[in-house]
């Protein structure tokens, strides 16, 4: 049935796992989806949606409903050099820049830009429980979202309802960290990574597929919010759970020190701040606004994954 605060959609980043994913479950609510593109000709994404150029963004966005921003560069793709820093940085910074700008011109612009973020922008934190009122940390990553976040502020200004979807590990078949995640313990190499205890916020990608819905049609929803489940794990916990999902034994054998250094050996800067630390991140704000999540527990999330 199509929400009536959805009925026209424009989705940045929407060739992606999560945009795709996005596209095809508002389709199946009879809503209109555009998909920013550079390439329109090229773009393949779910049968309904439109793929439409940058170069006709007013266009695009004048009465939108809802703008879905989540353009960007894939953190972990590559490893962190200082030139690829920098295409992380600049490709949500100066996208996001270019969709506030193009909102702010108009005479009807969208009700509402739902802009990704991330559980980064919290840092390593230790065991407190972490909320959307938790301050920033340090660190690359935080500096990421912090800026990210700024630019999509902005289109306040205009009237336009702000949603900031801080994203938890997303696990999902097709991609993702979860594939990456579970081939070592198919190995009979599951192990803890660090000490372990580091925090581990994830999120089935079905709860962040409705949460960015609920997100960009609830006008009750503002400002931060965590897009995590609500029982997050360390990350030894987690990775005993995937290992009893593959049905193959957790290596509680192999020493702390060890897999740190493998784990930095092998992504180089990146592993500290998004493998050996972590923190414990919980959705407040989608609780209390009654959001209800279909996988709320790691093993029934793993059970219907792998």
């Amino acid at each position: 049935m199509r929400d009536p605060n959805l009925s026209n959609v424009v989705l940045a980043g929407g060739n992606g796992m999560i945009g795709r994913r996005i596209a095809e479950a508002l389709l199946a609510g009879g809503t209109r989806v555009q998909v920013l593109s550079r390439h329109p000709e090229r773009a393949t994404l779910p049968a309904g949606a439109t793929a439409v150029a940058w170069d006709d963004l007013s266009s695009v966005l004048e009465g939108a409903d809802a703008v879905i921003n989540l353009a960007g560069e894939g953190i972990a793709d590559k490893r962190w050099t200082e030139a690829r820093k920098e295409a992380i940085l600049r490709s949500r910074v100066d996208t996001t820049r270019r969709l506030v700008d193009a909102m702010a011109g108009l005479a009807t612009p969208p009700k509402v830009l739902v802009n990704a973020s991330a559980i980064g922008i919290y840092g390593g934190r230790d065991g407190a429980p972490v909320d959307e009122a938790t301050r920033p940390g340090k660190g690359f990553l935080v500096e990421v979202c912090k800026a990210w976040e700024a630019e999509a502020d902005r289109a306040s200004a205009a009237g336009i309802r702000v949603v900031k979807l801080r994203i938890g590990i997303v696990l999902a078949k097709e991609g993702g960290a979860l594939p990456k995640l579970a081939l070592p313990a198919r190995l009979f190499q599951g192990a803890k990574l660090g000490h372990g205890q580091q925090g581990f916020p994830w999120i089935h990608i079905d709860d962040l597929v409705a949460a960015f819905l609920r997100a960009a049609s609830d006008p009750a929803l503002s400002g931060p919010v965590n897009a995590t489940a609500p029982r997050p794990l360390t990350n030894e916990s987690f990775t005993r759970a995937v290992c009893k999902a593959v049905h193959r034994p957790f290596m509680a054998v192999i020493p702390a020190f060890a897999t740190t250094l493998g784990t930095r050996l092998l992504v180089g800067e990146m592993a500290d701040e998004m493998l050996l630390q972590g923190a414990f991140v919980y959705p407040k704000k989608l609780q209390a606004a009654g959001f209800k999540f279909k996988f709320e527990e790691a093993s029934a999330a793993l059970a219907d994954l792998l």
